[in-house]
């Protein structure tokens, strides 16, 4: 079985989206392809998100911000936004997640944000890997 495809979008690409593809790129396995991507690019992370991430011993240091492009959400089997309103994205396979945006934000700030990340990621990891999602 291939890979479901999984982009996370976010308006910078700097935090929240970054965070959680790498969540799911680090529980899900191979069972998922994933991505991140921004509809206005920072020029890089969120220095405070990538100390966040090496807490928990993912290494962020060399990721980018990169530009949504239309091929990325018409190759996407699921789009889950953070802070970005899907409805003026094309598709329909999307989710919604509410995370505070952590731009800005001190590592004690950004360190629940990514733990309810996580948590939600995991809660994703089961519900796509359920009888009823297959």
């Amino acid at each position: 079985m291939a890979p479901r495809f999984v982009l996370f979008v976010c308006t910078h690409n700097a935090g929240r989206s970054q965070m959680a593809a790498a969540f799911l790129s680090q529980l899900g396995g191979p069972a998922f392809a994933v991505d991140s991507a921004g509809t206005a690019p920072a020029e890089a992370l969120n220095p405070a998100v990538v100390a966040a991430m090496l807490e928990v011993g993912i290494d962020l240091r060399d990721n980018e911000p990169t530009l949504l492009t239309r091929e990325a959400l018409d190759e996407a089997d699921l789009v889950i936004t953070l802070g970005v309103d899907s409805a003026d994205l094309p598709g329909t396979h999307y989710l919604d997640w509410n995370f505070p945006d952590p731009a800005g934000s001190r590592l004690e700030t950004v360190r629940p944000i990514r733990d309810a990340i996580r948590a939600r990621v995991l809660e994703l990891i089961g519900e796509l890997n359920s009888p009823a999602a297959a």
